[in-house]
């Protein structure tokens, strides 16, 4: 899958425009929140414009090309929904649990990619490193427990 792909599985994911006072990203459409984006209209953006930053903001700082093709899609919609650093660390964490030493440092260099392209990561491994780190962080939060079904939905099926 390249980007245009990645993004329209991650769009429907992110629907339309919400502002839950409980998500901590605040007034929010496809997945683009204010908190991020002060600057933006948040209702009146468009796909395209949210495309534009997707490609531009996750997918080319988040090096997902560089990531084997098999794990783009679910490390682009951990990158889009938990932020680049962490989904990074849930790659590395994956990596370190297959027997791969790697720096869980939450940066995407030379090292985490030369070691996801030598390890063969399966898809359901990353996926279930995903799903821990939401467990992990209701545990931690309680307040989001209203987010925990859909994250692993979202895991799943991503």
């Amino acid at each position: 899958m390249g980007f245009t792909e990645c993004c329209g599985v991650v769009l429907d994911h992110e629907g339309g425009y919400v502002n839950d006072k409980d998500d901590p990203g605040g007034e929010t459409k496809f997945g683009i929140t204010k908190r991020q984006y002060p600057e933006l209209n948040i209702k009146e953006l468009t796909i395209g414009e949210a495309m534009d930053i997707y490609k531009r903001d996750y997918w080319n700082k988040g090096k997902v090309s560089s990531v084997p093709s098999g794990l783009q899609l679910i490390y682009f919609d951990m990158v889009v929904n938990v932020g680049k650093s962490r989904a990074v660390k849930i790659l590395q964490s994956a990596l370190n649990g297959k027997g791969i030493p790697t720096t869980v440092d939450g940066g995407i260099g030379p090292n985490t990619i030369r070691n996801l392209k030598k390890s063969n990561l399966e898809p359901e491994r990353l996926r279930s490193y995903r799903i821990k780190y939401y467990a992990d962080l209701v545990s931690r939060k309680p307040t989001l427990e209203k987010y925990w079904y859909g994250w692993y939905r979202r895991a799943k099926k991503t």
